[in-house]
Parts: C-alpha cells; sequence; structure tokens
C-alpha cells in the first residue's frame, strides 16, 4: 500500500511538472519579471483543512489588500506526508511552491535536502526582532542559533479533564502541573466511585505523547543531542523516563482505570465523543483540539492542564507539535522576499491572535496576548491561556527543542506499536527494547543509504 502511494503521488509531482512547464513556456522562476502592473506571484502551498484553510485565505487577501507589490496565493496540498513528496519533486521546477509549510517531524528531512533559504538570513537583513517570537518554538525549527523555518501552527499536548464528571464523583480539580500521581490517583477514584460506568483516563498510543514524556523528563532521546549537534546514529527507547512512563500508563491499565480507543481517526473521534458525554473523565491530546472541546462541553467544565511530570521532578517542558513556515531556494531573490514579508505579516501580534482564536493553535508573537481578541477569548475561556502558558514556560534546551532526525513518522510507528503492546499487558522493558533495536536497524540502514556521516 505504500508502494503504491508513494507511485501515485510521484506522477502527481510528474504530471504538476508539465502542466505548469506548459502554462509557463519552460520560463526559469530566475529568469521572470514582472512588469509595473504586474505582482510577483507568491505560491504558497499548505496543508490546512476548515477553519485552519479560511484562516489562510483571510490572511493572504487582506495581505494582498495590503501592498500591490506582491500576490500569495494559498493552496492545499494534502496532508501532511503528501505534501513533503510534493515539495521534495518539483523542487527546480516552475512547479514548486516559493512559501511552503511543512509539519515539525519533517524538519531534519526539509534542512538535509537543501532545497530552501533559511529565514535567518532575512531576520538579520531586516533586523527582524526574534525575540518576540516564544522561545521554544524558535528553538524547534533552529540549528546552531541559526533559525531555519518561521514556527507557525504551534501545539502543546495538553491534558483535558471534565469538571462536570470530577464535580459528580466529588474529586478535586487537577493541579494545573500535574503530576503522574495526580493523575493516577483522580482517574482510578473516577473508575471506583463510578462503579467502573465512566473510566478514568485515555491516553492514546501515540508516539508523539511518546517523544514528549521525555523531553518532560529531560530525558534525550536520540545521541547527537537529539540531532541538534549532529546526525542521530542510535535512539534509546528504554531509559528511565519512558520505562516510568510507560508504567504509570500500564499501571492505571491494570486497576481498570484506563480505556484505550485503539488507533485511527475513527478511534480519535470515539475517544472524544466518549469524554464529552461524560463517560472518560481525563483525556491527553493536543492544544489544537480545544475549540472542539470546548464547542461540546458546557461553559466552565472543559478543565485544562499542563503535560504531566514524573512524580518529585520539575517539568523540564515538552517539545512542540505543528508546523512551520519555509522558503524555497529555487525563486528569484524578488520571490524568496515576498515570501518573508508574508511570514511577517501573519507573525504581527493581532494576526498570531487571530489564528489562535481561529483554530486553536498558540499565538507565538508574545504581543499577541495584549490583543482585544485574545482578552475577549481568555475572560470567556480561561483555559484557553493554559496552553500558551504552558509554552512560554519552557527553557529550550536539546530535550524538549524538537529530534532533528530523519525517519521519524517511522519511529513513531515503531514506538506507537510497542505502546499499544503495553497496553495490551507486554512487559514494558521487553517492548521498548524490541522497538529500539527496530528503530536502530533502519536508522543504520537509513544514514548508509543517504551517505550521512558525523566525520
Amino acid at each position: 500500500m505504500m508502494k503504491k502511494r508513494l507511485w501515485i503521488t510521484g506522477l502527481i509531482g510528474i504530471v504538476l511538472v508539465c502542466v505548469f512547464g506548459i502554462v509557463l513556456n519552460s520560463r526559469s522562476n530566475a529568469d521572470y519579471q514582472p512588469t509595473n502592473n504586474q505582482r510577483i506571484k507568491i505560491s504558497f502551498w499548505h496543508e490546512m483543512t476548515g477553519a485552519g484553510a479560511q484562516q489562510i485565505q483571510q490572511f493572504a487577501d487582506n495581505f494582498n489588500k495590503s501592498q500591490s507589490k506582491y500576490e500569495v496565493v494559498p493552496q492545499y496540498e494534502g496532508d501532511y506526508n503528501e505534501a513533503i513528496q510534493k515539495i521534495l519533486q518539483t523542487h527546480g521546477t516552475n512547479a514548486s511552491p516559493a512559501l511552503f509549510q511543512s509539519m515539525d517531524v519533517s524538519t531534519g528531512q526539509i534542512r538535509n535536502a537543501n532545497i530552501t533559504t533559511p529565514v535567518q538570513k532575512f531576520i538579520d537583513q531586516d533586523k527582524y526582532d526574534m525575540s518576540k517570537i516564544m522561545p521554544a518554538a524558535r528553538a524547534f525549527y533552529s540549528k546552531d542559533g541559526k533559525q531555519l523555518s518561521m514556527p507557525f501552527n504551534t501545539s502543546q499536548p495538553t491534558v483535558y479533564y471534565n469538571k462536570a464528571v470530577f464535580r459528580k464523583y466529588g474529586i478535586k480539580d487537577l493541579p494545573v502541573d500535574p503530576t503522574y500521581s495526580d493523575i493516577r490517583n483522580a482517574a482510578k477514584a473516577i473508575s471506583e466511585k463510578s462503579k467502573g460506568s465512566v473510566k478514568g483516563i485515555s491516553v492514546d498510543a501515540y508516539g508523539w505523547f511518546f517523544e514528549e514524556f521525555m523531553a518532560n523528563s529531560g530525558q534525550l532521546l536520540a545521541n547527537q543531542e537529539d540531532g541538534h549537534t549532529g546526525f542521530p546514529t542510535k535512539v534509546n527507547f528504554t531509559n528511565q523516563a519512558s520505562t516510568d512512563a510507560m508504567n504509570w500508563l500500564q499501571s492505571m491499565n491494570k486497576d481498570g482505570s484506563f480505556i484505550s480507543f485503539g488507533g485511527g481517526s475513527n478511534a480519535l473521534s470515539n475517544e472524544l465523543a466518549s469524554f464529552l458525554s461524560g463517560k472518560l473523565g481525563i483525556t491527553m491530546q493536543s492544544s489544537a483540539s480545544m475549540g472542539q472541546l470546548e464547542a461540546g462541553s458546557k461553559n466552565g467544565d472543559l478543565g485544562v492542564a499542563y503535560y504531566p511530570r514524573p512524580d518529585g521532578k520539575k517539568a523540564n517542558g515538552v517539545a512542540i507539535g505543528g508546523a512551520s513556515l519555509w522558503i524555497s531556494n529555487d525563486k528569484d531573490a524578488a520571490t524568496q522576499q515576498g515570501a518573508w514579508e508574508f511570514i511577517k505579516y501573519v507573525m504581527q501580534p493581532a494576526n498570531q491572535a487571530q489564528w489562535q482564536k481561529a483554530t486553536g493553535y498558540i499565538a507565538l508573537n508574545k504581543d499577541s496576548q495584549n490583543e482585544p481578541v485574545l482578552k475577549e477569548l481568555y475572560k470567556e475561556h480561561p483555559e484557553a491561556q493554559v496552553p500558551s502558558n504552558q509554552l512560554a514556560r519552557t527553557k529550550p534546551n536539546s530535550t524538549n527543542s524538537g529530534i532533528l532526525m530523519e525517519g521519524l513518522v517511522q519511529m513513531r510507528t515503531i514506538t506507537q506499536t510497542a505502546m499499544q503492546q503495553i497496553y495490551s499487558g507486554r512487559d514494558v522493558k521487553s517492548a521498548l527494547q524490541d522497538a529500539e533495536n527496530q528503530f536502530n536497524s533502519f536508522l543504520t540502514q537509513h544514514n548508509l543509504a543517504n551517505g550521512y556521516s558525523n566525520k
């Protein structure tokens, strides 16, 4: 199925190249010069749907009206995995975008492909004040202190709990910065007091969550400082932080307070439906899910807390999720400049505030917190500020600033399988060791095939 999917994606890329090549009469982007009355077109590929896609279009419309030099044209290119293939296949052709959105786990791949101009070039050129952008977000997309891309749709892993369920069974609200024990005790109390009619907690078997347990514990997942100092050659899934987290989840499963909804979109839908109907007390999801959960909850009944931390240990901070904006290096200087101007536009405080209200993604410009649209949102939904506060308090380091390594999609599939096995009762150490061995074997072959070396 994967080979078939890649073949189809490749065919689409070839067709796009041919079509766009014909339309533009095979003129290279480097040779393109606008006439006096012609704007410079900035093709912007993104992967947003729904409210995200609508807001991006609104940003483009407003930007285009605000000046007469550039015309930003947003275009949806499928999900993250589909889009990255199209971006790589069309680079160097007339079909490629000037600006594109790429998911967090593709950062190492995009960097290694050398198809972009780091936004640091434009930051230096304009003396743009990056201190206004939240440190943990910008650190994720940087290397050696240089900004590779601009963080854009940024999320945080978040704990949600149903306050109505907590009230019903006389359980205190979770603290904003909960420990494993805080959550385990609440989940167990819900299950016991409801006589099993309400499950205490569900945590998706999801590789992102697996990584976040280590990040919040200050534990490296891969060598070479999680890829920040060189190409990673091996991972460590059997460390104390991951073992403790998996034992914690398995212990709740054993005492009957935990429920697994499986994997995939249907599982997520069933989990959220169970949570909103009062049949599940606690869940862990992206902060980007907040809008959906707020809409389905009575006002004041949605509790939100930071990602859990090990008992007796201060939170190290979790890594962001989402995607960032990259500028293609196969476009002429004027087009690249236009892409940068649009990036600056969407990062303005008012626009970032509107982005958070419309999508649930976190406003990354610190000055956005003073914007009326966010003040109004927080007044009506105080819980909406929790993910922003969690991100703002995080001090970036190698363990919470992303993993600059290729193959992260494959890694998440492997760790997801290990989590499912652990939920089914398999020995934690055994499951994690098998997962570690499997991915290290993949990583060795991948590095050899691509000529990656730290020498």
